[in-house]
């Protein structure tokens, strides 16, 4: 995450990305799909919501275009930003009243909850400002809890090196086991908030769940060639993570959550000529293999109590 030191006198400072800018306006766009049931009974990868369906930064642009030439035509000049530049996007946010820094440090809204992506403006144009919300977690540590690797290690703090979004790019070794079976980012935090009781389904038909995000069990992503990723993945989020490392993560995901049915699958993806999903579908053989091994001598060692109990 070198890439984040970069650019730090811009993020303090938007008259160094648009000079003359006198309002940043702050948009946020909902992209909850609702509790969809997984249709295929093999599936057992999960994906972050907010890649089911289209990458989120190329829907939100084309809209930011029409807001940019409508301010143009009151004489503003303007900088937009979808998560591509040096904004501090949440602190924004939270100054302009779209929600307020949750414990997990993601920005909650009440009538939104967590799921919704922000963008921004900046504009040469004078606002009026809107207020910051009051923070409305109260005593609630639920996404604390929720956590699988620890990441969030107190109220608003977070280890970016240990969250799960940032792991399906880069895993380590010791942290493989607690990605368990998710394939592309995380959602815990969220899942627990409650204020996410409160979310509304997006009317944004382009986040709609894709067959390929809800449908497809592990072992079918495993016999997708270059070409074929491609295509199942073409405007989509994971695509930028190209097939070798989104194949890579299905074997993490099959090493924690499958079972000896999966090793096949993964023996053909050791012939894989990306060394980095061979050696990782060689690490999930082993898993599954390690469990198996595991669950024969505790079914062998109650069988021999069982025996003894019938004997004696």
């Amino acid at each position: 995450m070198n890439y984040m030191e970069r650019g730090e006198e811009k993020r303090c400072d938007p008259q160094k990305v648009l000079p003359g800018a006198r309002s940043i306006i702050v948009l946020a766009l909902n992209y909850f799909q609702g509790e969809q049931v997984r249709v295929s009974e093999d599936a057992k990868g999960k994906i972050a919501r907010y890649a089911w369906g289209d990458d989120y930064h190329q829907v939100i642009e084309s809209k930011l275009d029409n807001i940019d030439t409508f301010l143009r035509d009151f004489g503003g000049q303007q900088k937009c930003y979808v998560d591509t530049g040096p904004i501090l996007e949440r602190d924004h946010a939270a100054r302009a009243g779209t929600g307020w820094h949750g414990k997990n440090t993601m920005l909650i809204d009440q009538r939104l909850g967590t799921w919704f992506f922000l963008a921004e403006i900046l504009t040469t144009l004078e606002l009026p400002p809107d207020q910051p919300v009051a923070d409305r977690c109260g005593t609630c540590e639920r996404c604390i809890k929720a956590c699988p690797t620890g990441a969030i290690t107190g109220p608003h703090r977070l280890d970016a090196r240990r969250c799960i979004s940032y792991l399906t790019i880069e895993i380590p070794l010791e942290l493989r086991p607690l990605v368990g079976d998710r394939i592309f980012g995380c959602d815990d935090c969220l899942d627990a908030c409650p204020w996410n009781r409160f979310a509304q389904v997006s009317h944004e038909t382009a986040f709609a769940a894709r067959h390929s995000t809800l449908g497809t069990s592990l072992r079918e992503y495993l016999e997708l060639t270059d070409a074929e990723f491609r295509a199942v993945f073409k405007n989509s989020p994971i695509k930028r993570i190209k097939r070798r490392g989104f194949l890579r993560n299905v074997c993490v995901a099959l090493g924690n959550a499958g079972d000896v049915s999966d090793i096949p699958a993964l023996e053909r993806a050791l012939a894989d000529e990306e060394p980095l999903i061979a050696q990782h579908a060689e690490w999930a053989i082993h898993q599954i293999r390690s469990r198996q091994g595991t669950s024969l001598r505790h079914s062998e060692q109650r069988s021999a109590s069982c025996t003894e109990a019938v004997i004696n």
